[in-house]
């Protein structure tokens, strides 16, 4: 049997937002395993997701910048922490976050390439953001970035909660391949999509992106909720299997319902689009950048409330 450590308790707390009693059942019931606990809990209905998002505390700017290719387009989402969300109205990190993403179109869009890209003024990414948090006083850096392009068509984007032109807390693109002559309407289309991303947040563009520890992960969760209803094994099964394809169209982007006309999937959408602009559209791909997402805000008063509970104070 695994120590349940009150460094455990507090990290299943944080991930999963449900009192500490119970964190310490769960534990308990899964010999310390984290996110076994997490499914546990999940399965009682004591907790409806893990969502470290929740708890996010990094603050700064998603910066969107967009470049044509002849027939084609490249973006690039790129997200610019600092420690404040006073420094992300400031003037000088704005500019360095939009010219941070400009520069990232010239990369793989990696970190590594993206940081030591040059800027106009000859200096690293990496550079310009020391100098930077010499001035401002903060901590600052390159988290996260995804690069995008087609050879033909557009890559859209959308910015949510923007604090200037391609800046703000959540950054989406949209990559549409497509010989469709029209592409203001093209890039119309790849906008409503991205909006429809911002606030779906998808975790794939498809069924077969899946990862399938993902579904593997649901399938147990859903498995047990249908054991303890008492019905026949056959009558599970059924059930099981309804609620896999529920998943599916909730958490994949071309199944889920389009949150403009709930009565057709993304995935009809851009089938019924291709027929009125005269040309198939395929989505490459796209991305949804949430400024902090998946960092945790520091507790420091938490670790004694937990050793407390846990007896271990």
């Amino acid at each position: 049997m695994a120590e349940i450590t009150a460094a455990l308790v507090k990290e299943l707390r944080e991930k999963s937002g449900v009192g500490m009693m119970d964190c310490k059942k769960a534990l308990a019931e899964n010999n310390g395993d984290i996110e076994a606990s997490i499914d546990w809990l999940r399965a009682k209905g004591l907790s409806k997701a893990a969502k470290k998002a929740d708890r996010a505390a990094a603050e700064g700017l998603v910066a969107i910048a967009v470049s044509e290719n002849g027939a084609g387009e490249t973006a690039t989402a790129v997200e610019v922490n600092a420690e404040t969300d006073f420094v992300s109205r400031n003037d000088l990190f704005q500019v360095a976050a939009r010219q941070i993403a400009g520069a990232a179109l010239g990369t793989d869009g990696s970190i590594e390439a993206i940081t030591g890209a040059k800027l106009a003024g000859g200096e690293t990414v990496q550079d310009h953001l020391t100098n930077l948090i010499a001035t401002i006083g903060e901590n600052m850096m390159v988290r996260r970035a995804a690069k995008h392009s087609v050879e033909n068509g557009v890559v859209a984007s959308y910015v949510h909660n923007a604090t200037a032109p391609d800046l703000g807390r959540i950054g989406v693109l949209v990559a549409l391949e497509s010989t469709a002559g029209d592409k203001a309407a093209l890039r119309e289309l790849g906008r409503k999509i991205a909006m429809h991303v911002a606030a779906t947040a998808p975790l794939s563009l498809s069924p077969e992106d899946l990862d399938p520890a993902a579904i593997e992960r649901e399938k147990a969760v859903f498995t047990e909720q249908a054991l303890e209803s008492g019905k026949p094994p056959a009558v599970i099964e059924k059930m099981i299997d309804g609620r896999i394809r529920k998943f599916l169209e909730e958490v994949v982007l071309l199944k889920q319902a389009f949150v403009m006309n709930p009565d057709q999937t993304v995935e009809q959408l851009v089938a019924e689009s291709g027929k009125t602009l005269g040309a198939p559209i395929t989505v490459k791909g796209f991305t949804r950048l949430a400024l902090g997402e998946g960092v945790e805000k520091k507790q420091d008063d938490f670790a004694a409330e937990v050793a407390s509970m846990t007896g271990q104070a």
